[in-house]
């Protein structure tokens, strides 16, 4: 396995294809990263904006160009240096039968299909039929939409293939007839018998722990890697596999060890199963952590104080962090989980019924759920897997905070029952089997529903820490954790990935340092928002008054569009008022009024006055962020345009085109300290490699805590400021020194200055607040 030294994200789509990103390879060579990280390239449905719903495993994208325009992008991207990793998606693939021939032959022949086992269909379910939730009414008034066109069903732009003999039958008498109904798409919540990513309903699990069906999905990507097309992976959510320990084992074998990461979100502390035969995460755990050293801990208890007093009505439980997960998780299970609740109930009810264990008889249904539901909650991390003590994850004191929910003594004795079944302690059966899988997997699509898609939109005092992987009840990281975090990655996961922007962050890196200088002024802040909402339209609830204004500040001067798609995207996501499925007019065109006047208007000046008077600590934290990312150990990503100062909201605002260009005179000096960095990796793989070191650095003084300092392999030197605001408010570095290492160090960003013995900081970090140093031969 050779890794990456750094890598650079393409997200490709039919208006940027194979052939755009050949011709913006010049330019990102240029910055000094080693690979190319490509989103997915396999078929997907047409118009596909990020490629995850994928429709063919064995053809390359012809919207992007096809397999011939890959491979001319590959010798491209050789002739500059440049190598390729490829996401690809081995969960799912797009619920599209007119588009996946696969799944096209699995509704029209049903269970005797020979690609049958590739779909994680639960057959013995609503009648043997596949529930296709696409109806946008009741059968009863969608019925004349229907209509037979040979031997086949279409629906508006829907095609489903008719079994065999039935095409002439009366509609009621054709639709009994098929292996799949066409159902009302709300009967999702609670009827359907396939196994969805998360809670979307358009995509469908694949059952890739089958040999067979593992053997046809990766040919084509196996193939490309084995020509030298590809050189690593990153794997789309492995959370939701069946077996993640056996499918990376078995994707290990079949790649030869190519560098691999997998996109496992890691809940704080929890470490990466370590027998995963991989190189490591995509990054989010890093990302937690280096957007923690720019967070003020006192500051933030402020800011929260301030969140819970403004916005006490919707704060849910006062703002309480882990009360606003569980209220949210609550929600998921019994809303848009409520189908895969119940077919684990199912399968616990089974083994309970006829289990030889007295222990497990004479549970009802409604207990069992009861007790899977109590547990499910409770889980702080996204799932359990078999190669870690399930123990860990499903706890003692969670069983005891879930059997609270019982009247009765003996009926609590379902939670037991529910984590015993968990634990593995009843058997190795089939079903067994099932039920801890179907169990992980309903927990990992809980977890993400729960905290990324609900809780983050629902508890925001800092918006920089409703990010994946983040922990916003406490948000703040010292540099003493940070170091430790480093020491641990450089020993066990060296070459694991590294990012703080991707096409899934919710807000771009450079959003998140702006926000983070607001727990350096809590009271400047707090004040300025009582100015605008005095000024502005009505407020239409002051949760979301809290997350708009912060939402511009960090954004800066910006398109009113933008604004009112990302906050409209808030709001639904919130459910507290409006969702995706039942939404509220009137309530989202106030929510689009107090945009357009508010944060959008006038009053919306008074908030990029603010933002302006502060643009220096926030030049700090975006400097300080890139920099940290780049030379801390690991294998950094960066997500295209943001080598130059970038500001993104959720997707689609962060899936906007970008230009490749080394014009990059944005202000900040974030395009200098980026291409430095990187040509420093690229020209000194050993000292930030698998092999090199990390150590950290302390400075001297009454300042000492405002640097953040290490080195690499003895022979590279970063150091960055933190909390500048509170730095400057302090009186500055006075005579605050950084200890450097022995011997002559010579200033990478800036030509012609060298440092030795202890650095005055007000000297190192007086005209940057950061410095990158390089030990000069002896």
């Amino acid at each position: 396995m050779i890794p990456p030294t750094a890598t650079y994200r393409l997200q490709l789509q039919p208006g940027f294809p194979f052939q755009a990103a050949a011709d913006a390879v010049p330019y990102i060579a240029s910055l000094g990263v080693s690979h190319l990280h490509l989103s997915p390239v396999l078929e997907a449905v047409p118009g596909s904006q990020h490629g995850y719903d994928v429709v063919d495993h064995t053809r390359v994208r012809e919207e992007l160009g096809g397999e011939s325009g890959l491979r001319e992008l590959a010798r491209t991207a050789r002739e500059h240096g440049l190598g390729l990793v490829v996401d690809i998606v081995p969960n799912h693939m797009a619920m599209s039968p007119r588009h996946n021939p696969v799944l096209w032959e699995v509704l029209r022949d049903g269970p005797a299909s020979r690609h049958a086992g590739w779909f994680d269909i639960d057959w013995e379910a609503r009648g043997g039929q596949v529930l296709l939730p696409v109806l946008g009414g009741p059968l009863g008034q969608e019925a004349g939409h229907l209509r037979t066109d040979g031997d086949v069903l279409r629906y508006h732009d829907h095609a489903f293939p008719l079994r065999e003999g039935t095409a002439g039958l009366p509609l009621p008498e054709l639709l009994d007839a098929q292996w799949y109904r066409p159902v009302w798409w709300r009967l999702a919540r609670t009827e359907l018998n396939y196994r969805r990513f998360f809670s979307i309903s358009e995509l469908i699990g694949v059952r890739v722990e089958d040999p067979e069906v593992f053997e046809a999905t990766h040919a084509k990507i196996l193939e490309l890697l084995r020509e030298g097309v590809f050189d690593g992976l990153r794997v789309d959510h492995p959370d939701g596999l069946a077996d993640p320990d056996g499918y990376l084992r078995r994707l290990h074998e079949a790649t030869g060890g190519r560098w691999t990461v997998v996109e496992k979100i890691l809940s704080d502390g929890e470490p990466l199963p370590a027998s995963w035969p991989v190189a490591g995460t995509t990054g989010y755990d890093a990302l937690r952590h280096v957007d923690g050293l720019f967070t003020d801990p006192a500051g933030f208890g402020e800011l929260l104080g301030r969140y819970r007093r403004f916005a006490a009505p919707q704060t849910d439980r006062g703002g309480d962090w882990d009360a606003t997960v569980r209220r949210a998780a609550y929600k998921v299970l019994t809303h848009e989980l409520a189908a895969e609740v119940d077919r684990l109930t199912r399968v616990a009810d089974r083994l309970c019924a006829t289990s030889p264990e007295p222990a497990l008889r004479d549970r009802a249904p409604w207990a069992l759920r009861t007790a899977l539901q109590e547990l499910l909650v409770r889980l702080k991390v996204y799932r359990p897997y078999d190669s870690v003590d399930a123990s860990a994850v499903v706890t003692e004191e969670a069983a005891a905070e879930a059997r609270l929910a019982f009247a009765v003594p003996e009926e609590a004795g379902a939670v037991d029952v529910v984590r015993d079944l968990v634990l593995g302690r009843y058997g190795d059966g089939a079903e067994h089997v099932e039920f801890r899988t179907r169990f992980a997997q309903t927990a990992s699509a809980l977890r993400a529903k729960s905290v990324e898609d609900t809780a983050f939109y629902r508890y925001v005092p800092l918006l920089s820490a409703t990010e994946v992987g983040g922990n916003p009840g406490d948000p703040a990281v010292s540099p003493e954790r940070f170091h430790a975090y480093c020491a641990r990655v450089q020993r066990d996961w060296p070459s694991t990935g590294t990012v703080v922007s991707t096409h899934d962050t919710k807000r771009s890196a450079d959003v998140r340092a702006a926000l983070r200088v607001l727990t350096e002024c809590p009271q400047r802040w707090a004040d300025v928002l009582a100015e605008v909402t005095r000024a502005g339209e009505a407020v239409p609830d002051a949760q979301l008054a809290w997350a708009a204004w912060q939402t511009v500040f960090g954004l800066g001067p910006a398109e009113e569009e933008r604004v009112r798609g990302a906050l409209l995207k808030h709001v639904r996501e919130a459910g507290l008022y409006t969702s995706w499925t039942e939404q509220e007019p009137p309530y989202e065109e106030a929510v689009a009024r107090f945009v357009t006047a508010g944060p959008c208007g006038v009053p919306g000046e008074r908030m990029a006055a603010l933002r302006a008077s502060l643009e220096a600590h926030i030049r700090a934290n975006v400097l300080g962020t890139a920099l940290v990312h780049l030379t801390m150990p690991g294998v950094p990503d960066l997500y295209q345009g943001t080598e130059h100062e970038y500001r993104a909201l959720v997707d689609p605002d962060n899936r906007r085109p970008v230009r490749f260009t080394a014009d990059g005179s944005d202000g900040s000096g974030k395009a200098v300290v980026t291409r430095a960095a990187l040509r420093l990796r690229a020209r000194r793989p050993d000292v930030f490699g698998a092999t090199a070191s990390y150590e950290p650095l302390s400075a001297e003084g009454p300042a000492a805590a405002h640097c953040l300092a290490f080195t690499r392999s003895g022979e590279v030197l970063a150091a960055v400021t933190r909390l500048s605001l509170r730095l400057a408010e302090a009186g500055g570095w006075r005579d605050t020194l950084l200890p450097l290492p022995p011997g002559r160090w010579a200033d990478v960003l800036e030509t012609g200055r060298e440092f030795g013995g202890h650095a005055h900081l007000a000297e190192l970090l007086g005209r940057s607040p950061v410095a990158l140093l390089e030990r000069l031969p002896e």
